[in-house]
């Protein structure tokens, strides 16, 4: 059984490569029930999550051939970082489907930033303007500058403002994106930076909306990473009444995740507005961006069928 590091798939696999690979798995036979998400209460602190997110390959299928089975243990610890330990933290087990038998054994960290940031840039390669060159990115947690490069390898970033509550840990994410190659600046002013931007991404553990709708203009992209839980949230409703609505998948964006919940609850948002998942984004059945002046929204929460497609990538490159 092989043993795969983040510093290996760093090496191995670019963000342009996940991309594809995330195309392919939404358009294959994965099957990927809805992730278990339980609380763990512990004294003093705030609620840790535990996820556990199994998936495997459509064996019906004979043309499947063996394929893999997979799944992914991943805890969210909110206060981590103030210890200077990550937030989040976990494994993924790739599994024979024609044996049973522990393929690998992957860091789940980098795979899950990995996957999380693709599949948003798999969303703005059908919903983002072709055109787009500046962005925002608000957070400059352990997905933030992922999102960024993501981004860049489906469309044309240059300019990239990054906002956060903890100003120091904004300018260090500018610097580091700077050193790659980006315009980046620390951002003080959120509002006229979004009124600015092609793409907005949003990575935070926020509870309330960072992001107003009235801000975005004309053409804009809202791209909606964090909030994975209903009681989360990093836009507003007027967002949601402005923007076309997109999710990664309808039952998790539905269940899960805190821009929608809400969203629904208020009335700013109907069931039957989400206009598409990634499922009918990549299949042909929505065409994404329909004009120019058009804004679109994402929503995410993640699958578990964009870590098999990942893990499945990750090993080939690693392993060939």
């Amino acid at each position: 059984m092989q043993v795969i590091s983040a510093e290996e798939i760093r090496r191995h696999v670019s963000y342009g490569d996940m991309v594809e690979a995330l195309r392919k798995g939404f358009a294959s036979g994965i099957v990927a029930p809805l992730r278990h998400h339980h609380g763990v209460e512990r004294a003093g602190h705030p609620e840790a999550t535990l996820l556990l997110m199994p998936a495997w390959s459509d064996f019906s299928d004979a043309a499947a051939g063996d394929g893999f089975i997979g799944l992914k243990v991943l805890t969210v610890f909110p206060d981590n970082p103030a210890a200077g330990r990550p937030s989040i933290q976990g494994s993924y087990f790739l599994i024979s489907g024609e044996t049973g038998a522990p393929v690998a054994i992957i860091d789940g960290v980098e795979l899950t930033v990995r996957r999380t940031s693709c599949a948003s840039a798999l969303a703005a390669d059908y919903l983002a303007r072709k055109d787009a060159d500046t962005m925002v990115m608000v957070g400059a947690g352990a997905l933030a500058g992922h999102l960024v490069r993501a981004h860049a390898a489906v469309r044309p970033i240059r300019r990239v403002s990054v906002w956060n509550r903890t100003r120091e840990k904004a300018a260090e994410l500018a610097a580091e994106l700077g050193r790659e190659g980006f315009e980046a600046q620390m951002c003080g002013d959120l509002a006229a930076a979004v009124g600015e931007a092609d793409i907005v991404s949003c990575a935070t553990m926020s509870d309330r909306p960072l992001v107003e709708g009235a801000w975005l203009k004309p053409g804009a992209h809202l791209d909606l990473v964090g909030a994975f839980k209903p009681e989360l949230r990093e836009s507003d409703d007027e967002a949601m009444r402005r923007g076309s609505v997109f999710v990664d998948t309808r039952e998790g964006a539905l269940s899960e995740a805190g821009d929608i919940v809400q969203a629904v609850r208020s009335g700013a948002l109907s069931e039957d507005r989400i206009r598409a998942d990634l499922f009918d984004l990549v299949a042909g059945r929505s065409r994404g961006r329909e004009s120019e002046e058009e804004i679109t929204v994402f929503k995410s929460v993640g699958a578990a069928l964009e870590d098999l497609a990942g893990a499945m990538l990750i090993h080939e490159r690693v392993a060939g």
